[in-house]
This record gives C-alpha cells, structure tokens and sequence, in this order.
C-alpha cells in the first residue's frame, strides 16, 4: 500500500514533467523557437524518467544486496512506475492527434 510520502513524491515527479517552465531550466533560456522549446521539454522530461528509472535499480540492487531501506525501494519504484505512466499518457494522445489529423479532408 503506498504511503502519502511516496504519494506526494510521485505526485511532485509527474508536476515536474507536466511544468514546462520547470522542467526546461536553462534549455528555456538558451532557445529561440517554440519547436525547440517543446523539443527540449520532451527530451528533459525523458531524461527525468531514465534518471528516475536508473535510481530505482540502483535502488532495487542494493535490496538485492541488503544495503537498502526497503521503502526507499518501493518509492524509487512508485516514482518510476508514476513517470512511465505520464509519459505513456502523452504518448497515447499524440498518436491520437496524429490519427485525428490524418482523417481530416483536405
């Protein structure tokens, strides 16, 4: 059963993805044109979720190895589990806009 700590750190994890202004940081700054805007947001928020996945392995490797807090493990994992989600999400409804944009006439 999740904890309201782990529910509040998924929670805060899917925020920093959906936040365009906080999820680009200095790539925001540094970019002219709003593709490369939305190209640097999506590229971040994937590197959010790799970074997210890989603390959860290392986190699961050293449960392995008895060198971990069994519900650290389980929230670096909730936290993970949340960020695959909200990009599975974003991902569904681009292919569904691009199917909606493909049955219109011309």
């Amino acid at each position: 059963m999740p904890t309201p700590l782990a529910a509040a750190s998924a929670y805060s994890t899917v925020a920093r993805l959906a936040d365009p202004t906080a999820s680009l940081g200095a790539a925001a700054a540094t970019s002219t044109g709003t593709g490369s805007d939305f190209s640097a947001m999506l590229k971040h928020a994937l590197e959010a979720v790799h970074e997210s996945g890989q603390k959860s392995d290392s986190q699961v490797r050293a449960a392995a190895n008895g060198n971990a807090n069994m519900v650290d493990v389980v929230t670096a994992v909730s936290e993970t589990e949340v960020a695959i989600d909200a990009v599975v999400a974003v991902r569904d409804k681009v292919i569904a806009a691009y199917e909606e944009v493909m049955k219109m006439a011309i």
